[in-house]
């Protein structure tokens, strides 16, 4: 903005001038005659002036705060939806097992120390089998060729945990975890999707080539989603279907023993002349049992392959060392059930330890079935021919009763075993006539 500049002249005794000013000479004289006016006006009402200034900076203190939490609040909401990518780990290798990562095309060796994330794939080959357990607890055994791909494996902010895997092919075996409300555990088989509860587990088939896609529950419940059809399972039922089909088929499956000796993880002590006795519960309408012995929990070698009329077994010449088995139903079209829980058990050699007492009172003869009576120390746990005794009594006595013995010679032997380490064992032969 400008005026055209004009020669000075006198009316009246006042002189009159024009000059040229531009928009930035207006805005330094605006900002120069406020000052002066603040700088009057705190000279001439200093307390009106200090008010004002405080009003403002308070005014402007609340604005930035306000701003600071809406900020920040927001902040707060992104984090609480984000999910953090978690790692799932090797815990079993025996054979051929390989790895691809999501972003690669070669195929990798698996071990101990190779982390699984999402979008990894998982194979077996034909003698190759793997346990994998993820960051809920939830714990997949792949069996021998088969193929799995890791969907999901996340845990946010709340410790609310998702993982999602895909049997490709073949078959697996999975439990999952104690995870917290509003966790997901899901397993994907040809196109359908169990949501898992925890403390579940199952087994899971898939095969293209015979056309068999099912899901075993041994365990916990599940649901189970294939277009837009939702069916509930239960302890022992299965969903199947075929590729071609719209619905899927539940059933309820033949159940498994439960198995009562050798007792889970209690040692037994080597003894060449005696066999080792293996007994479990007996199931409604089974015809037969198949019991498995195998010297490694992924029982690809196998020790005992072999069916039995009656819920008990002999075995005799085991070596000492670790042992694992398991056993499934029969029915009387032959179908088996899902397998038991596979126990462990160790045959340790024949040490006396004279700090753990040990002592038989009696042994009273109902017939074929034997009552042993003794003492040990109160925290110990004690077999008897490898069934555990369930109940020792506060000052240590325990009483036990056999399982019928055959007709002739029988070694009885009772071992004890405390916190320690210490064991001590005593063995009785007893004739059954």
């Amino acid at each position: 903005m400008s005026k055209p500049a004009a020669a000075n002249r006198r009316i009246e005794g006042l002189q009159i001038s024009w000059t040229t000013v531009t928009y930035r000479s207006v805005l330094l004289f605006i900002l120069v005659v406020a000052c002066i006016a603040a700088v009057a006006t705190y000279w001439v009402l200093p307390a009106a002036s200090q008010t004002a200034v405080r009003v403002s900076r308070e005014t402007l203190a609340g604005l930035f705060q306000k701003i600071s939490r809406t900020s920040g609040s927001s902040g707060n909401a992104a984090v609480s939806r984000a999910t953090t990518g978690q790692q799932a780990h090797f815990t079993n290798l025996d054979g051929t097992v390989r790895v691809k990562r999501k972003d690669g095309n070669n195929w990798i060796a698996a071990g101990y120390s190779t982390p699984l994330e999402k979008g990894d794939v998982v194979q077996t080959g034909a003698e190759g089998m793997a346990k994998v357990i993820f960051a809920d607890g939830t714990n997949y055994t792949v069996k021998p060729d088969s193929l799995i791909v890791v969907e999901e494996n996340s845990t946010n902010s709340f410790s609310q945990t998702k993982v999602a895997v895909q049997v490709t092919t073949g078959t697996v075996d999975l439990a999952t975890g104690t995870f917290s409300q509003g966790s997901k555990s899901q397993v994907i088989v040809a196109g359908a999707t169990a949501d898992l509860s925890p403390e579940t587990a199952a087994s899971v088939l898939n095969d293209d080539n015979r056309d068999q896609h099912e899901l075993v529950l041994k365990r916990g419940a599940a649901e189970v989603t294939r277009n837009g059809e939702k069916l509930q399972l239960a302890k022992y039922e299965k969903v199947s279907f075929l590729a071609a089909s719209a619905q899927m088929t539940r059933e309820k499956e033949i159940i498994p023993p439960t198995l009562t000796a050798p007792a889970n993880l209690l040692p037994l002590v080597a003894n060449p002349d005696g066999p080792v006795e293996f007994s479990w519960t007996p199931v409604d309408d089974a015809r037969g049992y198949h019991i498995r012995l195998s010297r490694n929990p992924f029982f690809n070698s196998l020790l005992i392959d072999r069916r039995v009329e009656t819920a008990a077994t002999r075995i005799p010449g085991l070596e000492e060392g670790n042992y694992y088995w398991s056993v499934r139903s029969l029915d009387a079209k032959g179908r088996e059930s899902v397998e038991s829980e596979r126990d462990k058990f160790t045959i340790i050699p024949q040490v006396h330890d004279t700090s753990l007492a040990l002592s038989v009172d009696q042994f009273t003869q109902h017939g074929h079935v034997l009552e042993v009576r003794g003492r040990t120390e109160p925290s110990a746990r004690v077999s008897i021919n490898g069934q555990e005794v369930p109940v020792i009594d506060s000052d240590g006595g325990f009483h036990f009763f056999t399982s019928p013995l055959p007709n002739g010679n029988n070694l009885i032997t009772i071992t004890a075993q405390n916190s320690r380490g210490g064991i001590t064992t005593q063995s009785k032969t007893i004739v059954i006539q």
